[in-house]
């Protein structure tokens, strides 16, 4: 093999050098502070535009997506990307069915009073609106070509970085989103004719926003509240 200087070999496996662009520290404390003030303008909006999307742009969101760390770099997801008017009504209609029975029969009184200010119910138009679904399944193992199982790693941590990276990226394209948990889930794989070694995890709305959109007056919480500093 032929020697690079920006390569090594650590027990037969090789790593590349990495790069990693520096900033003085007001330069830091700028842009960290400029993207706080960006990404603290998202929000998750449930009033979509039909207006399409270009496909390039959601390849390049999922693939924004793809680069979370996981567990042993094992990537344990599949992003599936509706855009079937037929699927995304079949989708509607089997969320909207186990979403009407939590809302009358599985919702405690508690969680039912927290939902208020945010003004949902069992009814999701939104899934046939949105001219995108972007459904995440996790992997909790891998199937090799004799189908045997080889596990995978952190998978819930993996796909939650995931999904943080996909909503950061939609948020970037000037594009909205929901992040829609249905539960239980399992009506997805059966719709999408998933393998047995996926999981639905999130279903994702992606679309422009619509000409009058609305969200709820709420406040995040502050840094003290977040965070402890130990020094």
């Amino acid at each position: 093999m032929e020697d690079h200087k920006d390569t090594i070999q650590l027990e037969g496996h090789t790593h590349v050098r990495y790069y990693k662009e520096s900033y003085d520290e007001a330069d830091m404390l700028e842009r960290s502070a400029n993207f706080y003030k960006w990404v603290n303008d998202r929000r998750t909006v449930r009033d979509f535009s039909d207006k399409p999307i270009s496909k390039e742009i959601i390849d390049n969101i999922v693939l924004s997506a793809s680069t979370a760390p996981s567990g042993a770099h094992k990537q344990p997801w599949t992003f599936c990307v509706v855009s079937n008017p037929e699927l995304k009504s079949k989708i509607r209609q089997a969320a909207e069915k186990e979403e009407q029975e939590s809302y009358k029969n599985r919702m405690s009184d508690e969680w039912l009073e927290v939902l208020k200010p945010i003004g949902t119910d069992w009814r999701k138009p939104f899934l046939e609106t949105a001219p995108y679904l972007i459904i995440i399944f996790k992997k909790p193992y891998d199937l090799d070509e004799n189908g045997n199982k080889k596990n995978n790693y952190y998978v819930n941590e993996s796909v939650g970085l995931a999904a943080g990276f996909l909503l950061t990226a939609i948020h970037d394209a000037g594009l909205i989103a929901l992040t829609h948990t249905p539960s239980p889930m399992n009506f997805l794989s059966k719709i999408l004719n998933r393998p047995t070694n996926e999981r639905p995890f999130l279903l994702i709305p992606v679309g422009y926003p619509s000409e009058k959109m609305y969200v709820p007056h709420l406040k995040r919480k502050s840094l003290t509240e977040i965070a402890n500093y130990y020094e």
